[in-house]
């Protein structure tokens, strides 16, 4: 998201110019207003993310400000600026909604720690509606490629699936480049199968080889690959060249059927000419895995590479593909884990209750208990459980080693391990890889990813062997992953509360 503005409103022009002097000096880009009516139009500017309002203008009080821009712009953070003799309408205006108030004079410190925060707030809120709406896009497109799978479109006219997925990867991460890179193993190379936005046609296109390239790399990784600006990034320095892309940053993701490589999806150039960010991979992450599982289950991957036996229906437990009640193929349960866990997301509002509602979806869908997720402790090291779905049935540990057991090994490495009897792994430890009763049972264990960095693992124990595949892992590591972020994000602003108070206090003092 790119940088919002700040909208400040005071008559007193002194007054007005030192504000915006001091935030601009801070790095926040300021507009300026000297009465009510001006600042309520400027106030339309979508890219505006705060305002720093004063009380005491000379056509409209600022209640009466205030009270429009919560009608016309909701999602606005309004600090109230006001005289130390005007605490009753400050509180009013707190009623209201205001996000936090200023008492003049100001000090500067704590003008620019309030906006900061009251920027970031807005920022991470509308990251948070944005990805609402994009997870119900994603939704509504895997429901119509597994359609289209189900109606044999898929099997029967291969070009147009192929264009359809270009399309569908553009739409729902915004981008202007896609494309769907198919595995020759013979050859050892990625052909280009489909492509948007591109100068040249598919079938012009170079091949990749397995290992090279932003494509090559997530291919041979098995994992997805996020990057800010190729040109810069030490992965792919000279190797990949940067002036055929506008902004020069990917979001790739590999096409897997089970264990089996099949090709990868790509994405450049973010409308917006700004850079892909994590939660465009998690969305990339789930998309590709039903990519995957439709290919496998179409019949006719685009390359023609032999049948193979391990596609395991996860809905049935049993091998093959899996069928509705009319006999024809049916999308696998990843596409309901989906939809379940991007209902609970959208469903609540509070941060708290966001991991609280994915995991309840989790733990229904896939009859397990429980269902939780860790996070590193920065001050012991360990894996400390953050959330959790016990479903009345058993809980799990409250604290875990970061480095033994399956457990430890998914945290280090980042790899999915999705087991049906893990106490057979050599490195099982049963008390770490096991839930608080110390009983072993088919184990789903993630690593939940920010920035590129491992900050955590979930846990999945079902209850029946079968009942969650690694397809149903990649699912659950974007889509919790997303959810995790953002719930951090926001805890990370109510440490700056105590900033604030802090500057208060000290600017008072003085």
């Amino acid at each position: 998201m790119a940088q919002a503005r700040v909208l400040v409103i005071d008559d007193e022009k002194f007054f007005r110019e030192a504000v915006r002097d001091v935030l601009n000096g801070a790095g926040i880009e300021c507009a300026t207003a000297s009465t009510g009516q001006e600042g309520l139009e400027q106030a339309e500017d979508p890219e505006l993310g705060a305002v720093v309002l004063d009380l005491q203008l000379p056509d409209l009080h600022g209640l009466e400000v205030f009270r429009r821009m919560r009608v016309e712009r909701p999602d606005l953070r309004v600090v109230i600026l006001s005289a130390h003799t005007d605490q009753e309408n400050v509180l009013e205006a707190l009623r209201l909604g205001a996000f936090d108030y200023l008492a003049k004079p100001l000090h500067e410190e704590e003008l620019i720690l309030a906006v900061r925060r009251a920027l970031e707030t807005w920022r991470i809120a509308a990251g948070w509606s944005d990805l609402r709406k994009r997870l119900r896009r994603l939704e509504t497109t895997l429901e119509d490629m597994w359609a289209r799978v189900r109606g044999g479109e898929g099997r029967e006219d291969v070009e147009g699936f192929r264009a359809y997925v270009v399309q569908a990867v553009a739409d729902v991460l915004g981008a202007e480049k896609t494309s769907m890179l198919l595995l020759d193993e013979e050859a050892g190379e990625l052909r280009v199968a489909a492509a948007q936005g591109h100068k040249l046609r598919a079938e012009e296109m170079d091949a990749v080889l397995v290992g090279e390239g932003v494509a090559g790399a997530a291919l041979a990784r098995s994992e997805p690959l996020l990057v800010e600006d190729v040109t810069s990034d030490d992965r792919f320095s000279g190797r990949v060249p940067g002036s055929r892309y506008q902004s020069n940053s990917f979001a790739v993701a590999p096409i897997l059927a089970g264990a089996r490589a099949l090709g990868v999806l790509c994405a450049t150039d973010r409308r917006g000419e700004v850079p892909f960010g994590e939660d465009d991979l998690s969305l990339l992450r789930i998309l590709s895995v039903q990519i995957g599982q439709m290919l496998d289950q179409s019949g006719k991957e685009p390359l023609e590479p032999a049948e193979h036996e391990d596609a395991v229906a996860v809905r049935s437990g049993s091998k093959g593909v899996a069928t509705d009640s009319a006999g024809e193929a049916a999308p696998p349960i990843e596409l309901d884990l989906a939809r379940a866990i991007c209902e609970a997301i959208t469903a609540e509002v509070e941060p708290a209750r966001i991991l609280d509602a994915a995991l309840r979806s989790v733990a229904d869908r896939l009859v397990a208990a429980p269902v939780s997720l860790f996070l590193t402790d920065q001050a012991s090291g360990e894996l400390r459980r953050e959330a959790e779905c016990d479903r009345g049935v058993r809980s799990d540990r409250g604290r875990l080693p970061a480095g033994l057991g399956l457990t430890g090994t998914v945290f280090e490495t980042g790899s999915l391990i999705a087991s049906e009897a893990p106490e057979e792994d050599p490195r099982f430890d049963p008390e770490v890889d096991t839930p608080a009763d110390g009983r072993s049972s088919p184990l789903l264990c993630g690593p939940l990813r920010f920035r590129g960095k491992t900050l955590g693992v979930f846990r999945v124990f079902p209850e029946a062997a079968g009942a969650a595949s690694a397809q149903a892992g990649e699912v659950l590591a974007a889509a919790l992953s997303a959810a995790v972020r953002n719930v951090l994000l926001y805890r990370s602003l109510v440490e700056t509360i105590e900033e604030v108070a802090q500057a208060r206090k000290q600017s008072r003092a003085r």
